[in-house]
């Protein structure tokens, strides 16, 4: 079965981007925007439901952290519409395209719902890091560069979450 960001198609343009590259790149952001979505709604999952002694300061700071990945899904998305594709941004896309694991709907306490998001971020930052490399290595330094800024927000947000986890 073809997934979803496989069937992505491209309209006509007049970027100096080949048609090949572009089509492959906009189905890499898909899946980074299905990921995007999908880590955005699990953080929304913890702010929404965490509980305990720091209560307060993780309800805020998973609020912060969902904030900002509902910017980058813009990006992505905007960033696949520039290179003269669709962006396949739906929720049903996201929970069947995402890279990440289904969030644990038991988590309660700061801590499982800090090592939960600390787990999904550090395979989001993986999956930029790769996706650097794929579109510089490809020629496209504009998808490459968005990556980057993407990748810096997500490992200080990884060391956040970290950081609360030392003993």
């Amino acid at each position: 079965m073809v997934s979803t960001v496989e069937k992505t198609k491209l309209y006509p343009s007049r970027i100096d981007l080949g048609e090949e590259l572009r089509l492959q790149v906009t189905q890499l952001l898909n899946q980074t925007l299905a990921a995007t979505l999908d880590l955005k709604t699990q953080t929304k999952q913890a702010h929404w439901n965490v509980k305990g002694m720091d209560f307060y300061q993780l309800h805020e700071l998973f609020d912060e952290m969902a904030t900002e990945l509902e910017e980058y899904t813009d990006m992505v998305a905007e960033r696949v519409t520039a290179l003269a594709g669709t962006a396949m941004g739906t929720a049903r896309i996201a929970a069947s395209e995402s890279i990440l694991p289904e969030y644990d709907l038991d988590a309660v306490s700061g801590v499982e719902h800090v090592t939960a998001l600390a787990d999904r971020y550090a395979a989001y930052a993986e999956h930029l890091r790769k996706a650097i490399d794929t579109t510089d290595e490809m020629g496209d330094a504009d998808t490459a560069d968005l990556y980057t800024e993407i990748s810096r927000t997500i490992d200080k947000r990884l060391w956040f979450l970290e950081a609360h986890l030392v003993k």
